[in-house]
């Protein structure tokens, strides 16, 4: 039974500092949605016995077979510490690499994370990829070390082994905690040095050159997990206890009669109790003592869990609780399960639940708390100046930081995901329980028609019941129609926003601005007279439009499985939106003004890679697969949903597991009909090599000793003509080098933002109204880039520079023959111009063009490169590492063909260019790239054989291996080709029994051996 009702957490919603927004996050399997049980147990929502068992958050079936967390749920939770109340946001999320998107949605509106660690496995690659999450959104994170029962229980550790094992595992998580800061701060060192310019002048008029690192300035004092800090937690959530260092210290403060704040400091660390003169001394491990943690506080673990798992001692057992102050009921007492009967003693002894949310409300930061740095981050993208926005737009940053909900404030909400939820589970559509009033007067009726029935003899019932028979024949057509209507309009699933309110008040019946993703307030507030259509929904937005209008329908309190109706909620609160489906397609944001910019982009740890087409048993249910589709897309922050040029539906997800869960919400929830899914279809991409030095089948013959006249050389170098013969190009493609193709691969979005930039100033060029244009245009709220975007530009170039002063004489002007890259302006392609007599610009945007006849069609030689690079001639897949060097380009208009005999010549250059690069790459050796997955293997020492034999089969070979410290398992990484890792982790756990399970991500692309 609930303990809170929800005008309490409704009280406690108006008081920002005593809320806490915080999320789970941890590896698959270490033990976060059996924590959350025991949180939510605190407030009477499920029993504590229930708790691990129960996983109340975990509300799909298939979520419950497999074991495993597969979305983001949030529920409000009530908690009390030192006669203050606060009201818990918590988020439990999943832990399984398929599901990385939930992470990243539920990170996006917590100010703090749990990080649970298995104290067995220790850090895993999840782990590492859910603390990058967590520093990349700047949040706080507490750390709870879990599963310490296994190191009793399991791995037979004494309490010292134990003690020693969990330092090195902290060590692990501040060891990648460390790493994160040192790699944010030096990528900021540049941009903290140009906003201290006045700290740098005087050492450099004096010669002296300053070698200090950023690092050494940079604070890192909340930074690092430290148990005498109060933000580590030792437990085991199963069992339900839980402590911190702070816990023990109260509870020994006492008996050894030593101040409180002594006991936290020396609690932790390398001091012992010395006996005789009775004071605590540092260097336990040099003089060979026990320290303090494991002779107070473990120690007294391993008794317990040895006196009633180990050895059963049931006489024992009431001497225990005795000297804990505890009562046991003589149920638990007699129970002939142990566990059982260890966890009621725990559970009293000390309770978990009050240990990890008094150290939430202790350590983890309030909504106001916000930092402006974050405000910063989440307004704009990493290329983008905040001091680019319009005035408008940067005076809601104080609105971020004061999380004021009064009127005046301006309304800021930012939607993460949408959710479906059955109609069924809405407040609206639930029961509702009847008053007294209510109930006496259907008693009333009741007795009324019983008298009725005794005074009527059997005469009055043949007329009633010709009367109820004839009613339906003389409304049977209205009736149909209506029922008709009814199966139409009848959907039952509904949408729920996900949200979080930065600022203001957001009422019922409140109109709102719906932004969409790629909304800039700079050209709308430019524009003059600018008005939005109330009517307009998502479905009707033309491609340069991204604002809509909507009435707030429903709002709701987020309890896990169920949803509670509310009538407002104010700045700081985790809540529900509904009503909101046809404005919004994943993520979005509500305001009152339009000046509010759009959240920046969430960064999303998986890739979608592995696709399937799917089409209805039935073709004539097509029309419900596509509306299906259109709802799956909608509920998935993941998913993909494409529309290839064959006519086929295509879901893109980010992996075996993902893919599974879509098939059966398309089946089950969305489109409710059979559906035929494809083998999954697995992405390649092509490229070029080297030509090779040798003959194949004399790999091993030196070069010298090979006949130089046998050989034949081609000429890639390839010569083609417009249709009418007015222009003529002269292409050659060569290999891109390693090193320039990850790096145009990581700076997308810079290469995207020069690309559009550059679309502009062309488009404006050939406008005759120049000025009007530059009123209408703007990149970053500016005719030009912003100082940001130069700046990132110039660090491009450096480095594109450094890499190619290494790789020799023919690589020496890359950086001024960029012309273009590609695919989608933006992909690991470059079109590079070394002809004589034209000149382009990319990176040089600075520079003004001479006028050239050859300008007008510039954009459409780059379509052609755009369109070679994205269908390569192998299999029509992308290309990946390309050059394609332009070394000659000729136009002779001569007469004008006012026929078009061969259509416009702009068309004629995009397929000359096209044509002619397809046919350079072909004139190259030409190989496929395969996706290739990075595997983490957990595995047991005994089957490690069929592991690397199962590897073996499927083409993966292993990159490492290490025996985990204090036990018997192995951790591989191993690379496999996702082309075969179709049910790879169910053919290592059937050869394995079980004791190997992979967790696979999209790691890189690899050139395939076999020549093409």
């Amino acid at each position: 039974m609930r303990l809170i009702d929800s005008t309490k957490l409704l009280e406690l919603q108006n008081k920002p500092t005593k809320i806490r927004n915080i999320c789970i996050v941890a590896h698959v399997d270490h033990g976060k949605t059996t924590l959350a049980d025991s949180l939510i147990s605190s407030n009477g929502i499920i029993s504590q016995r229930m708790s691990g068992k129960l996983r109340y958050m975990d509300s799909r079936p298939d979520e419950q077979e497999r074991g495993i967390t597969m979305k983001s749920s949030s529920i409000a939770l009530y908690h009390a510490l030192d006669k203050e109340e606060y009201l818990v946001n918590l988020i439990d999320s999943p832990g399984h690499i398929d599901f990385s998107s939930e992470v990243s949605t539920a990170v996006r509106l917590c100010d703090g994370a749990i990080v649970v660690v298995d104290v067995v496995e220790g850090v895993c690659p999840q782990t590492r990829l859910a603390l990058k999450q967590a520093y990349s959104e700047n949040i706080r994170a507490v750390l709870v070390l879990n599963k310490i029962d296994r190191l009793i229980v399991e791995m037979k550790m004494t309490a010292l082994d134990a003690y020693v094992h969990i330092t090195q595992v902290m060590e692990q998580v501040n060891a990648v905690m460390g790493e994160l800061f040192a790699s944010n701060v030096l990528e900021n060192e540049e941009t903290l040095i140009d906003k201290q310019p006045e700290m740098h002048g005087p050492k450099e008029e004096n010669n002296i050159y300053d070698w200090t690192s950023a690092l050494e300035d940079a604070d890192d004092s909340q930074l690092y997990f430290s148990p005498e800090q109060g933000n580590v937690v030792f437990a085991s959530a199963i069992d339900g206890w839980g402590f911190t260092i702070h816990t023990f210290a109260k509870l020994f403060s006492d008996k050894l009669g030593v101040k409180e704040e002594l006991l936290r400091k020396v609690l932790w660390g390398d001091f012992y109790l010395n006996s005789k003169s009775k004071r605590f001394m540092k260097g336990a491990q040099e003089k060979a003592k026990k320290p303090l943690f494991v002779q107070v506080i473990f120690d007294n673990l391993w008794n317990i869990y040895e006196t009633i798992i180990l050895r059963n001692d049931k006489e024992k057992v009431p001497v225990i609780c005795e000297k804990l102050g505890i009562k046991l009921t003589t149920r638990d007492l007699r129970h002939t399960d142990t566990r059982i009967q260890l966890q009621s003693l725990m559970m009293q002894w000390l309770p978990l639940s009050n240990t990890v949310l008094d150290m939430v409300c202790c350590k983890l930061p309030s909504p106001k708390e916000i930092l402006p740095d974050k405000v910063e981050k989440l307004m704009c993208s990493r290329i983008r100046d905040f001091e680019s926005y319009h005035e408008e737009t940067r005076k809601l940053k104080d609105a971020f930081i004061a999380c004021d909900s009064s009127n005046d404030r301006p309304v800021i909400v930012f939607i993460s995901k949408m959710f479906s939820v059955d109609k069924s589970i809405l407040p609206e559509n639930k029961p509702k329980a009847l008053t007294p009033e209510e109930m006496a007067l259907r008693r009333e009726k009741a007795r009324q028609m019983r008298e009725e029935l005794k005074n009527n003899v059997n005469s009055e019932t043949v007329p009633i019941k010709m009367e109820k028979e004839s009613e339906p024949d003389l409304n049977k057509p209205e009736k149909c129609a209506v029922d008709e209507k009814e199966k139409e309009d009848e959907n039952p699933t509904a949408f729920i926003a996900f949200a979080r309110i930065f600022s203001g008040r957001v009422k019922k019946g409140d109109k709102l601005y719906v932004l969409g993703p790629k909304h800039d307030p700079s050209q709308v507030l430019s524009k003059k007279d600018f008005q939005i259509d109330p009517n307009k929904k998502l479905k009707d937005l033309h491609s340069d439009e991204h604002i809509t209008c909507t009435e707030i329908k429903s709002l709701y309190i987020l309890m896990g499985r169920e949803l509670e109706d509310i009538e407002e909620a104010v700045a700081g609160n985790i809540i529900g939106i509904g009503g909101l489906e046809d404005h919004i397609l994943k993520t979005a944001t509500l305001s009152s003004t339009i000046a509010c910019p759009a959240f920046s982009e969430i960064q999303y740890a998986a890739v979608p890679i592995l696709r399937v087409a799917v089409e209805p048993t039935y073709p004539s249910q097509l029309p419900q697969l596509v509306k299906g589709l259109r709802l799956l897309n909608q509920s998935d922050s993941c998913v993909q949903v494409l529309l290839q040029e064959t006519g086929e539906h295509v879901l893109v997800t980010a992996g075996e597991v993902h893919l599974q869960r879509c098939l059966e919400d398309l089946k089950n929830l969305y489109a409710k009909i059979p559906i035929t899914a494809s083998e999954p279809i697995v992405p390649f991409r092509e490229t070029i090599v080297e030509p090779p030095k040798v003959d194949m089948a004399n790999e091993e013959i030196d070069s010298q000793n090979i006949d130089k006249t046998t050989e034949t050389e081609k000429d890639p170098l390839i010569t083609i003509y417009t249709n009418n013969k007015q222009s003529k190009i002269k292409i050659r493609a060569r290999p891109l080098p390693n090193e320039i193709t990850l790096l145009l691969d990581k700076s997308t979005d810079l290469l995207k933002a020069i690309s559009q930039h550059i679309k502009i100033l062309q488009g404006m060029s050939k406008n005759d109204k120049l000025e009007s244009k530059l009123e209408e245009m703007h990149i970053n709220g500016k005719h030009g880039l912003s100082d940001r975007m130069l700046k990132l530009i110039e660090a491009f170039k450096s480095e594109l520079e450094s890499i190619c002063s290494k790789l020799g004489s023919e690589w020496k002007d890359v950086v001024r023959q960029i012309w273009s890259v590609g695919p989608r302006n933006c992909g690991p392609n470059v079109l590079l111009n070394q002809t004589p007599d034209y000149v382009t610009k990319f990176l040089h945007h600075e520079e003004e063009l001479k006028e050239d006849l050859r300008f007008e069609y510039e954009s459409s030689f780059v379509n052609g490169f755009q369109l070679a690079s994205l269908s390569g001639p192998l299999c029509e897949e992308p290309m990946m590492g390309v050059a394609f060097c332009v070394e000659e380009w000729t136009l002779d208009k001569g007469e004008e063909d006012t026929t078009y005999t061969y259509g416009p010549l702009s068309g004629q250059i995009m397929s000359a260019v096209k044509e002619g690069c397809r046919k350079a790459f072909e004139a190259q050796p030409q190989r496929l790239m395969a996706a290739m997955y990075s595997c983490d293997i957990v595995v047991d020492q005994k089957v490690l054989g069929k592991l690397y034999a199962a590897l073996g089969r499927r083409g993966g070979r292993v990159v490492g291996s290490d025996l985990q410290s204090g036990s018997a398992s192995f951790r591989v990484r191993a690379l496999l080709p996702v082309a075969e890792s179709f049910r790879f982790a169910l053919e290592l756990r059937t050869h394995t029994s079980g004791l190997a399970a992979p967790m696979m991500m999209f790691s890189h692309w690899e050139v395939m051996l076999t020549a093409m």
